[in-house]
């Protein structure tokens, strides 16, 4: 009798063990609470407001809650360390720009965090040229008009930036020396706040991420003088590009890009990246994109991987050469 207990008890592991006996509990559907997207510049400029447009996108499609904090500094480094700094769970994600995940490395002596290994890379989202712009009341009507005032003898205009590292700061200083003018670089925390001292005329120029001032220039409150990409973009007709007007050095264009943690789970990646791509394919999307002269730049996480280490070699090349440090 006791011989053939132990051979029950052996073939019924939950009698042995209780605790195999119980349901195991699913897991949780993933995302099952708020993701928070860190976007490292102030509200109202151009890195803003794409991430609330893909966002929004990703809330109607999937019925996720993303909810945006806007975390400045640094020229975004402070915003994208705190992403680098999180929890890996796919509940923290940050919208990385040129700026902090490609050129700050090459201008800043210390970063808070490695681009290339402290982040898990999900798609680059969208990219525009920057647009030299300057107040209504100002008095030069094109660029050569700009360019023939900075080169005067005594002159010394200035280009306010949305902060040390932005592509707008690299275009201003390059800018300068391509034309040989005195014009001194003002950072700031922000695109609004650049526009205002802008429109008060305490600062002369301005290279803006499009949706930052594509308000104000249809309302004719700012002049558009010339665009950073390779040709004229249809959204300011008028404005010829930099290339265009003589300075073929000067091609840039600012990009943006969902980032996570490191060591993400590779699922919660691969599903971000598929969402995102699925987003930006949205005629609704596109069109958004295009009133504010950006056009969606969807890639898988190995494609976005490719093209950042581009990126990172190319500004760090430009910053060596041009021989541009913060001041």
């Amino acid at each position: 009798m006791q011989r053939r207990a132990l051979l029950i008890t052996l073939a019924s592991p939950s009698l042995a063990n209780p605790s195999l006996a119980q349901p195991v509990a699913a897991q949780p559907a993933y995302p099952d609470r708020p993701i928070r997207l860190i976007v490292p510049f102030p509200p109202g400029g151009g890195t803003d407001v794409i991430s609330r447009e893909i966002s929004a996108r990703l809330q109607a499609d999937l019925g996720w809650n993303i909810v945006i904090e806007n975390r400045p500094g640094a020229g975004g480094n402070i915003g994208l360390d705190a992403v680098a700094k999180a929890a890996p769970d796919g509940f923290t994600l940050g919208m990385g720009q040129a700026s902090n995940l490609a050129i700050n490395p090459a201008l800043y002596p210390a970063m808070p965090f490695d681009p290339l290994r402290d982040f898990a890379l999900i798609s680059t989202v969208a990219q525009q040229p920057l647009v030299l712009v300057t107040a209504r009341a100002a008095p030069w009507a094109d660029l050569p008009a700009l360019v023939a005032a900075a080169r005067a003898a005594g002159a010394r205009l200035t280009a306010g930036h949305s902060g040390n590292g932005t592509v707008g700061h690299l275009l201003g200083e390059l800018f300068a020396q391509a034309s040989q003018a005195e014009i001194t670089q003002v950072p700031y925390r922000g695109a609004g706040q650049v526009t205002a001292d802008l429109l008060a005329r305490r600062v002369d120029i301005f290279f803006a991420n499009p949706p930052a001032v594509r308000g104000l220039i249809e309302a004719g409150e700012l002049r558009p003088l010339a665009v950073s990409g390779a040709g004229r973009s249809p959204s300011f007709p008028r404005a010829p590009s930099l290339a265009e007007a003589g300075f073929p050095s000067l091609v840039a264009q600012n990009w943006t890009g969902l980032v996570a943690p490191a060591r993400t789970p590779p699922a919660i990646i691969a599903r971000w990246s598929e969402a995102t791509r699925g987003a930006l394919a949205h005629p609704e999307m596109v069109q958004k994109l295009a009133q504010e002269a950006s056009e969606p730049r969807p890639s898988t996480a190995e494609q976005f991987r490719a093209f950042l280490t581009e990126e990172h070699a190319r500004w760090g090349r430009i910053v060596r050469q041009a021989r541009i440090e913060l001041g």
